[in-house]
């Protein structure tokens, strides 16, 4: 077994994590209606894919998608399929930055198991704590790849001339707007939304424009979670593209109407559901992670439009420059941006897939039905201002 060749035992190891059937499926639509091929032998072997007479996805999705109710009856995939890349071989030093970093650990050692001649050293901190560990490091740094949950982190270490301009291969199957420049390529999306609860209010209760909020009449009865990091994302981009005057009178208006603070935005979709307060502000997956322990509990997500309230942040990754292991680098970055991959993310974080093939789960609209502001994302890292300006508020 040990002089066996690396695609089949690549092969060989989807097909023993799948647990059965053949893997892939070749030649089917997209969830878009793009056409795709993932036909899995294509690196020589003779594999004929095949598909569930139920219209499941191939076997090897089963190791790859999560698990409840927001997982079931899913569409059939797009996108490049593991089998379709080149093989990762060698040692990677990773800086993950950010809460999802046992999520991440966990899409890592999957691939350790594809690939056996594999290792990864992933090392774990927050977002900006990572960035600012890049920073200092600079060209001396042990990193070769800085995976993050907040473009943000990754903006500001771009700025600091520490990332490789990424080739066309890795970016071009996602928008436009989540591969700046090349310096990084966004891996997973969330949407700013209002989650609300279906017993008090309709979609049509709330207003379109983030600004017109305070003045709505639902204000008094809405929560927010301030001191999140992803609230003050929010706060930023409403400050960059309001102004700073209108982003005071609208945070003013929204204390004075009543609302109520809870200490995370998990905590809001959950005051949501249990009818505490009629709505909030949330990243889109907190909603969802409330309807998947509790299907039945009244509530759902509106978005606005236009505006900082539909807000589309993601969490992506970098190659840096001062790795010896670019290739590597970028083929693992690559294998993030895989069919699998998306639907791990998808259905394990309910995160925004950035690629077309592979949906979103339950019943999001896609990113491309959203509207979110015309924004630079590497804006977001001007943190600082916003804090002051909701500390002279009194939000924080």
């Amino acid at each position: 077994m040990t002089d066996e060749p690396t695609s089949k035992r690549r092969r060989r190891l989807l097909a023993s994590l799948a647990s059965a059937g053949l893997v892939g499926v070749a030649g089917c639509n997209g969830g878009d209606g793009t056409e795709t091929d993932g036909t899995p032998g294509s690196e020589g072997g003779t594999d004929t894919p095949t598909q569930g007479g139920d219209g499941s996805l191939g076997a090897e999705f089963s190791e790859f998608r999560g698990s409840g109710v927001l997982a079931q009856g899913r569409e059939e995939v797009g996108g490049t399929r593991i089998e379709e890349l080149p093989n990762l071989e060698g040692e990677l030093t990773i800086y993950l930055g950010g809460g999802e970093g046992g999520l991440y650990r966990d899409l890592i050692n999957k691939l350790e198991e594809i690939y056996p001649d594999f290792e990864a050293t992933p090392r774990v901190s927050g977002t900006s704590d990572a960035a600012n560990t890049l920073i200092t490091e600079g060209s001396a740094t042990p990193a070769d790849v800085f995976w993050s949950v907040d473009a943000g982190s990754l903006a500001a270490v771009a700025a600091e001339d520490l990332t490789s301009e990424l080739p066309s291969e890795v970016t071009d199957p996602v928008p436009d707007e989540f591969h700046p420049n090349g310096a990084w390529v966004g891996t997973a999306g969330r949407a700013r939304a209002i989650p609300y609860n279906t017993e008090a209010l309709s979609e049509s209760d709330i207003p379109d424009d983030v600004m017109a909020l305070p003045d709505s009449g639902i204000a008094g009865n809405m929560g927010w979670g301030p001191t999140y990091g992803a609230f003050q994302a929010f706060i930023t981009a409403m400050r960059i593209t309001e102004g700073e005057e209108a982003t005071r009178q609208w945070l003013q208006g929204m204390v004075d109407a009543g609302i109520t603070e809870y200490a995370n935005e998990f905590f809001v979709a959950n005051a949501v559901a249990d009818g505490e307060v009629q709505a909030g502000f949330a990243n889109h997956y907190y909603a969802l992670r409330v309807q998947a322990a509790r299907p039945n509990a009244p509530i759902d997500l509106a978005f606005t439009s236009g505006d900082a309230g539909a807000l589309i942040n993601v969490a992506g990754a970098a190659v840096l420059e001062p790795s010896p292991q670019q290739e590597l680098a970028q083929t693992f970055v690559r294998h993030l941006l895989s069919a699998e991959a998306q639907e791990y993310f998808a259905t394990r974080a309910y995160a925004y897939p950035m690629i077309p093939g592979v949906p979103p789960v339950g019943d999001l609209p896609r990113i491309d039905e959203l509207n979110p502001p015309e924004f630079d994302l590497a804006r977001l890292s001007e943190i600082g201002p916003t804090v002051e300006l909701m500390r002279e508020v009194g939000v924080l």
